[in-house]
C-alpha cells in the first residue's frame, strides 16, 4: 500500500509535467507489456515529450485548476499520460505511429489549451505538419520569388551571352 507522502509525491511529479506541458493526451495501456511502455516513453523521450502510468484519482487531484482539468472525466480504468513538452504535435504523432506499429493501446482523449479533444480530433492533431515543417515550407514560399527572379535575370544574361556569341562567329 503507497504511504500518503509516495502518493503526494506523485501528485507533484504529475503537476510539475502539467505546467511544463502544451498537450496532455490520455491513453488507455491494456495490453502493453513493460518493455512496450518502457519503449514508448523512450520514443516520446526522443520528441521532447514523457509517458507517465499513474492512479487515475493521483492525477485527477493533479490537474484541479488547471487547464487540464477537462480530463478528469475520461480518466478511466488504465490510463497514462503522454506529455508533450516542446509542441503540440510530436507527442500525438509518437503515439499514432506507436499504436498503428503495435495495435494494441488506444487514444482517448486530449487537452490543449483548455479544451478536449477525442481521440479522432488528436489523430487529426498527429497529421498537422510539425514545427520544422512549416518553418520549410515558409522560407520554401519566401525563397520562391527570389528564386524566380534570379532564373529570369540569368536567363536573360544567357541569351545576350548566345547572341554575342552568335554574331562573333558571323563576322569571323
Amino acid at each position: 500500500m503507497a504511504t500518503k507522502a509516495f502518493k503526494q509525491e506523485k501528485i507533484n511529479h504529475i503537476k510539475e509535467n502539467l505546467e511544463k506541458a502544451k498537450v496532455a493526451i490520455v491513453t488507455n495501456y491494456k495490453g502493453l507489456s513493460v518493455e512496450e511502455i518502457t519503449k514508448l516513453r523512450r520514443l516520446l523521450q526522443k520528441e521532447g515529450a514523457d509517458y507517465t502510468v499513474t492512479k487515475n484519482t493521483l492525477a485527477k487531484l493533479a490537474m484541479k485548476g488547471t487547464d487540464f482539468e477537462v480530463l478528469s472525466d475520461v480518466m478511466k480504468e488504465s490510463t497514462a499520460i503522454a506529455f508533450g513538452f516542446n509542441d503540440e504535435v510530436s507527442a500525438a504523432k509518437v503515439l499514432d505511429k506507436f499504436i498503428k506499429d503495435t495495435k494494441k493501446c488506444e487514444i482517448i482523449a486530449a487537452a490543449l489549451d483548455g479544451q478536449l479533444l477525442n481521440a479522432d480530433q488528436v489523430k487529426e492533431l498527429a497529421k498537422t505538419p510539425s514545427k520544422e515543417e512549416l518553418y520549410a515550407k515558409m522560407l520554401g514560399c519566401i525563397n520562391s520569388p527570389a528564386t524566380g527572379i534570379a532564373g529570369a535575370v540569368n536567363a536573360v544574361m544567357s541569351s545576350l551571352v548566345r547572341a554575342l556569341d552568335a554574331v562573333a562567329k558571323q563576322k569571323a
